[in-house]
């Protein structure tokens, strides 16, 4: 596990990609307050807008997401942990005030990002 890329995956960088193209500017692998254990994959610090990039595989995506065959049990503990690490930290921003994004690795990133730049522009306030 040890070898698993923890940030600039694929799906990563076509987001990212598409973000920057249009005009957006962020911040990647950082975490958004420094008392919590996780780093966001992409974070607008001004907006207030955390985004995860989750992988259908470790994050148990309902259409993706199968156990592996062999040591059953421990990867279901293992991908259940991971479940509930995640929610826990959507509450805790959440309840910072941050807005929370998740999007799946199979989603496109075009679509992806759509949502991305309504929750971050949207979040700022108008100069008017």
């Amino acid at each position: 596990m040890a070898k698993v890329a923890r940030r600039d995956t694929r799906p990563e960088l076509e987001i990212r990609r598409e973000l920057h193209a249009r005009g957006l500017r962020y911040r990647v692998d950082v975490r958004p307050v420094p008392s919590l254990r996780g780093r966001t994959d992409i974070l607008f610090r001004r907006a207030r807008v955390a985004v995860y990039v989750d992988g259908c595989f470790w994050h148990s995506c309902p259409d993706h997401g199968v156990l592996p065959k062999g040591n059953r049990e421990w990867w279901r503990k293992k991908l259940a942990a991971t479940v509930r690490r995640d929610r826990t930290t959507d509450s805790t921003l959440a309840e910072l005030g941050w807005r929370v994004l998740r999007v799946w690795e199979h989603e496109d990133p075009v679509a992806a990002a759509n949502r991305i730049e309504a929750a971050v522009r949207g979040g700022r306030r108008k100069p008017w």
